[in-house]
């Protein structure tokens, strides 16, 4: 983690690779298809594009993009083409990732998909890119509840437990469908699915939760779509904090379950964050303070950088890492920085 973007203004991403990555491929006389061979270096979960050569251009295009986490290629919309400097394409290929949200959404409405399990599977399956199904299943299932909890305090007393058995249903239509024939990256995107909020809903019930407004529902990690004259983009919601999604691609990758220990460092860190503070997570080694931070930037969808402390770093360490973290407004996990020396 280097600070040459801080001062060049260069893509995000490329905090994270060594300075020579870096320089090589901000020049703009690079060829694409040498710059393509460093995106593991760039990207948390994008393993290359690939490129097409339109008739009569010099450069490239690029028609879609490889996960380096598990197994999935998007197509892009449209072919992209790799002109200009490096981060102005790189930039608008990221971007792509918010059509794939938005088109899932409209297919979702489209396939009736809000109380058939069935019907969820099916639209699932073909789903281009497994982040955007999932950010659209965590949004319907924000409303599930929620229309559970209006449904309560306009006077149907079981409405919460109807909601959670609904949900219930559904996604034993979904355990159904992983008995059958699939391929990796269907099964994969199936058990993202069933994994999330599995049994959030249950802990309500039993909370006797029945308004937005009760504690544990604000604590639960949710979606909204929000639509207006300024913007139409998905938003995270956790207690009083809002976060925009961030869309960084994170492959067709698992998701950790979410249990109690989730919920209070979810809760933490997004507050903190809210504050514009920092938050230093305690506890013993190996319960997961850094999984689940790590869990809760693919929550959000923001990169995150985990770094080791080690003897040879020096004070200048830091400083580099904090420059290039706030040049590109990626999150940073600073593990065993306790265990540094006084000279250091």
């Amino acid at each position: 983690m280097t600070s040459w973007t801080a001062s060049a203004g260069l893509f995000p991403g490329s905090t994270s690779c060594p300075p020579t990555t870096g320089w090589t491929c901000s020049a703009t006389a690079t060829p694409p298809e040498k710059v393509v061979l460093h995106f593991p270096e760039f990207f948390i979960a994008i393993d290359s594009y690939s490129l097409e050569f339109p008739e009569g251009a010099d450069r490239p295009s690029a028609v879609s993009m490889k996960a380096c986490v598990s197994v999935e290629e998007v197509p892009f919309p449209e072919a992209l083409p790799m002109v200009g400097k490096v981060e102005v394409y790189l930039d608008r290929f990221l971007k792509a990732l918010t059509f794939f949200a938005r088109k899932d959404l409209v297919d979702y409405e489209e396939w009736d998909c809000e109380s058939d399990g069935t019907k969820r599977g099916k639209w699932l399956m073909p789903a281009q890119a497994a982040q955007g199904a999932q950010l659209v299943q965590l949004i319907t299932w924000v409303k599930l509840v929620e229309k559970s909890f209006d449904r309560f305090q306009a006077g149907t007393a079981d409405a919460v437990e109807e909601g959670r058995l609904m949900q219930h249903e559904m996604l034993k239509a979904l355990i159904v469908l992983m008995m059958t024939k699939l391929t990796k990256p269907e099964r994969q995107k199936i058990m993202c699915v069933i994994t999330l909020n599995r049994d959030y809903q249950e802990k309500l019930v039993n909370a006797k939760a029945g308004t937005k407004d009760h504690f544990l529902w604000q604590c639960a990690l949710k979606c909204y779509w929000v639509k207006d004259d300024e913007v139409d983009d998905a938003q995270m919601h956790i207690c009083d904090a809002k976060l925009w999604y961030g869309y960084e691609y994170l492959g067709n990758g698992p998701r950790l379950v979410v249990t109690p220990l989730t919920d209070r460092i979810y809760v933490t860190a997004t507050q903190a964050l809210h504050n514009c503070m920092c938050c230093a997570l305690t506890g013993p080694a190996g319960i997961g303070k850094t999984e689940r931070t790590k869990d809760l930037a693919n929550g959000v969808d923001i990169a995150c950088y985990v770094i080791n402390a080690a003897p040879e770093m020096d004070y200048l360490t830091p400083g580099n890492i904090y420059k290039g973290l706030s040049s590109s407004g990626t999150w940073g996990g600073f593990d065993e920085f306790n265990s540094g020396t006084a000279s250091s």
